[in-house]
């Protein structure tokens, strides 16, 4: 038997993933999959997700309009303790934020989503942005 591809839990024209797309896609050398039903962004690892869950108290919450991110070490304390910031189902213990983009404007986006693009992607790829 075959695995069963998860849905797709999204809209491919959905204006959020389009604004999440255009951020991620200016990155040197992106491509865009999707992955357990959510697209993501990524190099030669994910650096970002459209979309996630949460669990809490043994429910799943759905954020199927958010960001979720790796992010930099010298910042995560501080996004921790951001009350916007939340734990995603699976990703979280990998050290991964999620955040729902009603609460994020397109200047901290692109912020979290550069910095998790930096955490992720081969040096090669950072000389390249940092040159750019």
């Amino acid at each position: 038997m075959g695995r069963m591809a998860h849905p797709h839990m999204f809209d491919p024209e959905d204006p959020e993933l389009g604004r999440i797309r255009a951020i991620a896609m200016a990155l040197p050398d992106v491509a865009e999959r999707v992955s357990h039903g959510r697209p993501n962004f990524f190099t030669t690892k994910t650096f970002c997700y459209f979309g996630g869950s949460q669990r809490i108290d043994g429910e799943w919450i759905q954020h199927s309009h958010a960001l979720m991110i790796k992010p930099d070490p010298d910042d995560e304390p501080a996004l921790r303790a951001d009350p916007r910031f939340w734990v995603p189902a699976y990703l979280g213990p990998s050290g991964w934020l999620g955040i729902d983009l009603a609460d994020l404007d397109d200047g901290e986006a692109a912020e979290l989503i550069d910095a998790s693009y930096r955490v992720t992607a081969p040096k090669r790829l950072i000389r390249l942005l940092d040159e750019a």
